[in-house]
């Protein structure tokens, strides 16, 4: 049998690889939320792809979540496209959150067209995000977002009811929000393992 020797004198002596955690990479599309890009695979919103947004009604903190994303892209050239949005935004408040409003174009169109315009704004290259608010959408039109969102190399959230949750979906990313207490589930992410516990987000908390 051999010596038992000191694990710590083997270290020293540099003979045993030692492990260190890989860092998270700073992703290319941060949501602006520190402890929610820390568990997403690509350090924030999947690039190019298609995200969903659920939750139980419009209003409880689903804009919330994207307006950090909002005031970053709208610091570029390309603008920020909101679709069919259920309520006008609250351009004062936007602004005061560092949103520039020159760079937000809002898209009022009937529900059958809704799907169509968000395809062809993603698609066209010339948006560098679109926000979608869609009654109806299946998983053939979300898979059409998920390609267009590809071939534009632009953002395409999906805001969605949260009974959807449990059906499945070509998105890369889906979140839901509970406003109650104030917390975000990460429902699906692309090429990484969905994490067990809620993101808490007091922000969101009413």
């Amino acid at each position: 049998m051999g010596a038992v020797v000191a694990l710590s004198s083997l270290l020293d002596a540099r003979q045993v690889w030692r492990g260190r955690a890989a860092p998270i990479p700073a992703g290319d599309q941060p949501t602006g939320w520190p402890e929610l890009d820390a568990v997403l695979p690509s350090g924030g919103w999947p690039d190019a792809s298609l995200s969903e947004v659920l939750s139980a009604s419009d209003g409880t903190g689903e804009l919330r979540l994207v307006l950090p994303t909002v005031k970053r892209l709208t610091g570029g050239k390309r603008p920020v496209v909101l679709i069919a949005p259920p309520y006008a935004p609250c351009v004062a408040g936007w602004r005061q959150a560092g949103v520039h409003m020159g760079r937000v174009q809002i898209v009022r169109t009937v529900e059958k067209d809704a799907l169509w315009a968000a395809e062809q704004c993603l698609r066209s290259g010339s948006c560098t995000a679109v926000l979608l608010w869609p009654h109806h959408a299946d998983d053939r039109a979300l898979r059409r977002l998920q390609v267009a969102a590809d071939t534009g190399k632009a953002l395409g959230i999906v805001f969605r009811d949260r009974q959807h949750v449990g059906h499945a979906s070509p998105a890369a990313l889906r979140l839901e929000v509970e406003p109650t207490p104030g917390q975000v589930w990460v429902r699906k992410c692309r090429g990484g393992a969905v994490p067990s516990h809620a993101i808490p987000f007091p922000a969101l908390a009413h």
